[in-house]
């Protein structure tokens, strides 16, 4: 009787009784209508934001991102860029020597919910809005807002007459909803990096003078009204302003671009996504930019089949922005590049619709599990495109090492700080850049090295399909590669994420058919050990580490292996007996694929005329 009265409420109020990988998900749908005024490089805009509380928390406040703000003097971004060690050239004092009319702002006019007005103040790059009527569970309210910007002079990401000369790229451009998520809000100011959204729809009317092209996320609803940059006709006649209305469904940001001068192409891919190409014509541009479409084609036929299906109707690839930022259906690139440079780049923003568009962690907390996996996967897009000899260059059977070997000296520097650092509060820009690109892209090539190649790609696919959507955390991912490879996985999570240790294996001696391995580093690792006889032929060993609870299978990389007894991880040393005696043998080597992160690989080879032992807490 209890039992059915629960289940009855719980059924009349929607209380979500969801799995962890059902996490619930705030909802959003704005429609903006946008005033641009070309003399000031203003805009005026209106905004109608419909917002769904779907958790079970009632909310007595909500946070707008006013990224705007932050290309002022003496702002978060500004002070923190004079004050790094290593500040990105990009910005370095250039918004410290903004003038009035160079720098940006976003200011609030009006703003109501429910048609009632609200109480808030701006604390630079935040709007803190206080509530008189708190948002319920699992109801929806409507914020109507009158907001007007100014767009800085191009410094990082966003602003007016980049490099090339594109005139407007408008990315973090309107007043955007923080997240709120099961660890509460997440108000983080704009310093440097990076950004959490909250899926939804927006409906988006921008009216500019008729001479621009606007290119931008989602689909375009009256291209037919437009006639050119969409069409292949341009009509006779037009108003002085154009009205571009655009619409994307559960995206969690929008970007738009507009230049006078853009060529557009529209390139229908295999699998029926329309791509579309925004450059400006000329001498450094056209001819690799015309190449494009089809390398980009052929890299989605591989991303889909082996990352997961992309799920929106359409992406674009527009020539704006300061090198490379990623945007829901589109990207923000420099394109006075080589061919290749212009690949790469076009490829690697392309893998952000993955983890970020589609997955989208929080990239403040786990940037690693964006920008580390999109460099894994381009990697990876990259060294097929070249197997197939459709970018010049020779294909490689592990396209990681150079990561890896590039992972091994920054951490031998003393420079480096853990994964698990928040974004903007690293000590160095390079830190961040070797932890978040570098190391993170390593951390999947040493998972691949522990649980073996198709429990891996067995992983990364069932990642994405089971967190499409939802947001997941390391946790939910290192879960995934639990399941995919029936192995523990928690106790390298914990070495390679929450600290700096690192891994160092040693071959000290052999003695008949004994073999003494010492770990020397802290993380502890499975091994792959080879041994080569003076007849030439090869016997391999494997190591699992015990706390894995079982052992990869065999791959490409490592297979018609022995499995040895495991290794315990408290205990510095280990016998590993073998097949054939010492005076048969030519060479023993750990990891001879060069895949495992070790920071001295000059022991992990016998006999060696001299050994430098590196001793790493």
């Amino acid at each position: 009787m209890h039992r059915i009265y629960v289940l009855i409420l719980l059924f009349a109020f929607k209380l979500p009784l969801f799995s962890q990988a059902d996490r619930w998900q705030q909802r959003v749908k704005y429609t903006m209508h946008i005033d641009f005024n070309l003399k000031k490089h203003q805009l005026n805009g209106k905004q109608s934001l419909l917002y769904t509380n779907n958790s079970s928390d009632t909310l007595y406040k909500v946070f707008y991102h006013l990224y705007f703000n932050a290309f002022q003097p003496n702002s978060m971004m500004d002070v923190k860029s004079r004050t790094i060690s290593d500040p990105d050239i990009r910005i370095a004092d250039r918004i410290a020597k903004l003038k009035k009319s160079e720098q940006g702002f976003q200011e609030i006019e009006s703003l109501k919910l429910n048609g009632k007005d609200v109480n808030y103040q701006i604390v630079g790059t935040i709007l803190e809005v206080t509530l008189t009527d708190p948002i319920l569970p699992l109801s929806s309210v409507t914020f109507d807002m009158v907001f007007k910007a100014q767009i800085p002079l191009q410094i990082r990401r966003t602003g007016r007459f980049n490099k090339e000369g594109i005139e407007y790229s408008m990315a973090q451009w309107y007043p955007k909803m923080c997240n709120y998520d099961y660890q509460g809000w997440h108000a983080n100011p704009y310093v440097t990096r990076e950004f959490y959204g909250v899926w939804g729809d927006f409906d988006v009317t921008i009216q500019m003078p008729k001479e621009y092209i606007i290119a931008g996320t989602g689909i375009l609803q009256n291209k037919d009204e437009i006639g050119y940059g969409y069409s292949t006709q341009e009509p006779d006649e037009r108003p002085n302003r154009i009205s571009w209305h655009f619409k994307a469904e559960n995206v969690h940001d929008f970007v738009w671009a507009a230049d006078p001068d853009y060529k557009q192409i529209v390139y229908k891919a295999h699998d029926g996504t329309i791509l579309r190409f925004f450059y400006q014509p000329g001498e450094k541009t056209t001819e690799n930019w015309e190449k494009l479409p089809v390398i980009m084609d052929e890299c989605l036929r591989f991303i889909n089949s082996n990352y997961g299906k992309y799920a929106y109707p359409e992406y674009s690839f527009i020539q704006g922005g300061d090198g490379g930022m990623e945007y829901p259906m589109a990207t923000l690139i420099t394109g006075e590049r080589s061919l290749i440079s212009l690949v790469g780049v076009s490829v690697h923003e392309l893998m952000h619709s993955w983890y970020q568009m589609m997955l989208g962690s929080n990239e403040s907390l786990y940037h690693w599990m964006d920008e580390g996996f999109a460099s894994f996967s381009a990697n990876e897009v990259m060294n097929y495109l070249k197997f197939k000899k459709i970018i010049p260059g020779e294909p490689q059977q592990d396209p990681h090492l150079k990561e890896v070997n590039g992972y091994i000296i920054f951490a031998l520097s003393g420079k480096e700080e853990a994964l698990i650092t928040h974004a903007d509060h690293f000590n160095s820009n390079t830190a961040y850049g070797m932890a978040s690109y570098t190391k993170g892209e390593v951390l999947l090539e040493e998972l691949r090295y522990i649980i073996g190649e198709d429990a891996f790609n067995n992983g990364m696919l069932e990642y994405y399909n089971t967190w499409r959507f939802k947001h997941p955390n390391s946790n939910d991912f290192f879960r995934i590669m639990e399941k995919s490879s029936g192995l523990e996985l928690d106790w390298f999570k914990e070495y390679f994420v929450h600290t700096t240790h690192t891994i160092d294996y040693s071959i000290e001696d052999m003695k008949g058919k004994s073999i003494s391995l010492q770990r020397i580093g802290r993380v502890p690792m499975p091994l792959d050990v080879t041994v080569k006889a003076k007849n030439g032929k090869t016997y391999n060993y494997y190591i699992p580490q015990e706390v894995m609870r079982g052992e990869k299978k065999e791959d490409r990389f490592f297979n018609n292996f022995k499995v040895m007894e495991d290794w315990t991880w408290t205990h510095p040393t280990y016998k590993l007996d073998i097949d054939i005696k010492l005076n048969d043998i030519e060479v023993i080597e750990i990891d001879a694929s060069k895949r495992l992160a070790d920071v001295n690989r000059e022991n992990n080879i016998y006999p060696r005329p001299i050994m430098q032992k590196v001793e790493v807490e």
